[in-house]
């Protein structure tokens, strides 16, 4: 239920509807001033060197966007992508979320050895790529790092929410570290805590997890559980026996949920 005066239309469904001038209007806040100042998109044309840099995906009649935002029309991956739909009672819903440093080096975790996609090591895995990642200091899915920016974006994204006149916003943490990060930004969960407190409990020394750190792959050191990285990489190499799936978070605009399911935890 919206509970704030909106300015805008209170769905995507509505924007995307409204004539293209005035979507891209709406759509053109999300992006964040680090993209303007860092990497010198135009803030009026979005380009760079007279070329696109921000491409904004939102036809008529669709119930979802896609906002991709590059620092060179050809560069491999954006700078940020942001998938958000309408959920099925007509809230706001992130799907995807993705920063990357375009100045760091690129690990192929996105494509197996024989150069098929991985879906995020659901349907393959390239082994000795998600290796050099992990020992760079990548979490499971980075193709990149990102660049510590979430916490200045996230007053932006709600800036946005409450324009559509909602009072929170729904995510959808697609791994452990991801989870953990919205925590520390205040999210709650709407399905998956009870969860993400039995992980805590396996991964305590005597814990079920903590019995499966045994060094039988390069992702299962014994010293993993004591970090938010080492876990994460534990459950994407299938330690919980069960992908990380059926999970549910939201935030409230201007509230922190104060929510911790790993106390005292180090990235």
């Amino acid at each position: 239920m919206n509970t704030l005066t909106a300015i805008w239309p209170s769905t995507l469904r509505e924007i995307n509807d409204l004539p293209e001038s005035q979507k891209l209007g709406i759509y053109r806040t999300l992006v964040p001033e680090w993209v303007f100042v860092r990497f010198g998109v135009d803030r009026q044309t979005l380009t760079v060197d007279g070329k696109p840099a921000v491409e904004v995906r939102c036809p008529p009649g669709s119930r979802a966007m896609e906002l991709t935002v590059k620092h060179r029309y050809d560069a491999q991956d954006p700078l940020l992508y942001l998938h958000l739909a309408d959920s099925l009672t007509n809230q706001l819903l992130v799907l995807l979320l993705v920063v990357n440093n375009p100045d760091a080096p690129r690990f192929n975790v996105d494509v197996d050895e024989q150069g098929r996609p991985t879906h995020l090591g659901t349907t393959s895995r390239n082994i000795p790529e998600e290796i050099r990642a992990m020992e760079y200091g990548l979490a499971p899915g980075q193709v990149r790092p990102g660049m510590r920016v979430f916490r200045s974006g996230v007053p932006v994204f709600e800036a946005f929410v409450r324009n559509m006149g909602h009072a929170l916003f729904f995510i959808e943490p697609l791994a452990y570290h991801n989870a953990i990060s919205f925590e520390r930004y205040g999210f709650a969960y709407t399905t998956g805590r009870k969860a993400m407190e039995e992980i805590h409990a396996g991964f305590q020394p005597g814990g079920p997890l903590h019995a499966r750190l045994d060094g039988s792959t390069p992702f299962r050191p014994p010293a993993a559980w004591k970090s938010i990285r080492g876990r994460s990489w534990a459950i994407h190499d299938g330690i919980l026996g069960k992908p990380f799936t059926g999970f549910q978070m939201y935030k409230r605009i201007g509230h922190h949920a104060g929510v911790n399911t790993f106390p005292d935890a180090v990235w």
